[in-house]
């Protein structure tokens, strides 16, 4: 059984693995594919297929190192889930879209789509890892290949794409995951011990320093710039919550449901912040 446990978590571990965005292997695609316009995230607008004038000939980042002090700080925050290499070495077959012009168009369309399904496998990845889902655990596998069969269309097929309705598909079983783990972590807890959060609440700016936060549905909760120092969020369901600037110090976060790096990267945190163990704490958390 040991043996079955460590090939499982080294499976995973594999999967995550091409589920991180991987710079070197792609041809600079959030770069150049996506839009962004001048904010506290950017420093100057820019056009969805226009190449950032900051990105190199060689699709490295001119001022990697100094995109939060220059007004890049949206820089640091987004995460691909590996669509990048994706679609760059796969899809595209190592094609650069310099060189062979005639792909730029259909490559930058097919990006976005390509980072979608990725961070459906994450988060499908994500609930397999769950005991709590055993009893939907041959759906979640068969719609984990079905996502991983997706990805590897050709870039045809993944524009006519309808990455929506599978979304809304992988939704449900997610859903049901969420209700799994977190109903039998309410088992445990006292009853009538904190408020209840509905999905999409607007907690902006919201004062949960310390708060028991177990278990809570706060997905696609508004969380931005919350004060969360402290918090506990263990099993709480964070899928699509918006941490921009959510204060994190202290808080833990070490097994809650469908956390993302690039959740994590948008918020504030220090060394005392307990993540996933599949998840990277950020250099520019506070070390105090």
């Amino acid at each position: 059984m040991l043996e079955n446990e460590n090939f499982s978590e080294i499976t995973t571990a594999g999967k995550r693995l091409h589920m991180q965005g991987d710079c070197e292997n792609c041809f600079g695609l959030c770069c150049v594919a996506l839009p962004y316009a001048a904010s506290t995230d950017f420093a100057n607008d820019k056009d969805a297929g226009q190449p950032c004038t900051n990105l190199q000939t060689d699709f490295r980042c001119g001022v990697h190192t100094q995109l939060r002090q220059i007004g890049f700080r949206g820089c640091t925050v987004y995460d691909c889930f590996g669509a990048g290499q994706k679609v760059s070495q796969i899809t595209f077959g190592g094609q650069d879209w310099r060189k062979e012009p005639d792909t730029a168009k259909q490559m930058f369309e097919v990006f976005p789509l390509m980072r979608q399904l990725h961070e459906l496998l994450w988060y499908l990845t994500d609930a397999l890892t769950l005991s709590s889902t055993d009893e939907i655990h041959g759906e979640l596998s068969a719609l984990l290949a079905e996502t991983e069969r997706l990805t590897n269309l050709n870039p045809d097929s993944l524009t006519t794409l309808d990455v929506a309705a599978h979304r809304a598909a992988v939704n449900v079983l997610l859903l049901q995951t969420s209700e799994h783990v977190r109903e039998a972590a309410r088992q445990e807890l006292p009853k009538g011990r904190r408020k209840a959060y509905g999905r999409g609440a607007d907690l902006i700016g919201a004062n949960l320093k310390g708060a028991d936060l177990r278990a809570s549905n706060l997905r696609g909760a508004y969380l931005i710039a919350a004060d969360l120092r402290g918090a506990d969020l263990r099993k709480a369901d964070l899928i699509g919550a918006d941490l921009r600037d959510t204060d994190l110090r202290g808080a833990d976060l070490s097994d809650s449901l469908f956390l993302t790096q690039f959740q994590v990267n948008a918020a504030k945190g220090d060394k005392h912040t307990k993540l996933p163990a599949h998840l990277t704490r950020p250099a520019y958390f506070s070390s105090e």
